[in-house]
């Protein structure tokens, strides 16, 4: 007989793909022959991008497991606080550093986290398989809405966003990343993700009003897209909303 049962249990945020019945219970599946752990994860509508462990029979495995009849599976996300690095077979290496990718539907989003510091990519006419291709290239973790992008075999560090509105997205992505710590402030610009520094105000003279000129001394430019920053009256409102975020 082809057709043989497995046993699943998911922890923790992972249950938010799971059907209600599913949730926080080991459950029986049926499965044909022998599929791959992976493709049997994303079957049950997880992606792979969201598991950081998985154990079958206590055993930690990776990816390429065969399953068997009657494997008792334990899959878990990411581990925040405890290091399962010596047991840990499922993720490639740690990435270099924090980077992103954003899908087309995430541009707010792309603002804050470049307001923040963060070396994020956004274009709003990024396809699916740019998006994937540039995730795994450029080493950048890949922020989407879409689980069927996750599910791209190409794409290894991504990340599932639960929340719709940009200001919560972006306090659910420094939880997930514990990334207030590697903050840097004002330092990217919103406009094009370059770096930002400060400039000579008598290099911009003719570059902004007239008014502003004259009421403000320091100015800062993209080196990039040379897009030309200061700290009007606006900027109060954006300090206190990123030290909250912070």
């Amino acid at each position: 007989m082809s057709h043989h049962p497995v046993f699943f249990r998911f922890y923790a945020e992972l249950n938010d793909f799971l059907a209600p019945e599913r949730r926080m219970v080991e459950f029986k599946y049926t499965v044909d022959k022998h599929p791959s752990i992976k493709d049997t994860i994303e079957a049950l509508g997880i992606p792979h991008t969201e598991v950081d462990l998985i154990l079958v029979n206590g055993e930690s495995v990776d990816f390429t497991y065969l399953l068997q009849a009657d494997d008792r599976i334990s899959v878990y996300p990411v581990f925040e606080s405890i290091d399962i690095t010596p047991i840990l077979k499922v993720r490639p290496q740690p990435l270099p550093e924090i980077r992103f990718v954003l899908d087309v539907h995430l541009g707010k989003l792309a603002n804050y986290l470049r307001m923040l510091g963060f070396d994020t990519l956004y274009r709003n006419d990024y396809d699916d398989p740019e998006l994937a291709e540039i995730s795994d290239r450029e080493q950048r973790i890949l922020l989407t809405r879409d689980m069927g992008l996750l599910k791209r075999s190409l794409v290894t560090h991504g990340y599932f966003l639960r929340e719709t509105d940009p200001k919560q997205q972006l306090r659910e992505v420094m939880r997930r990343f514990d990334l207030s710590r590697l903050a840097t402030p004002f330092q990217r610009c919103v406009n094009c993700n370059g770096l930002i520094h400060f400039v000579d105000k008598a290099e911009i003279r003719d570059q902004v009003p007239a008014d502003t000129w004259e009421y403000y001394d320091k100015f800062y430019r993209c080196e990039t897209c040379q897009k030309i920053y200061w700290k009007g009256s606006h900027y109060p409102k954006i300090q206190a909303f990123l030290a909250e975020v912070l």
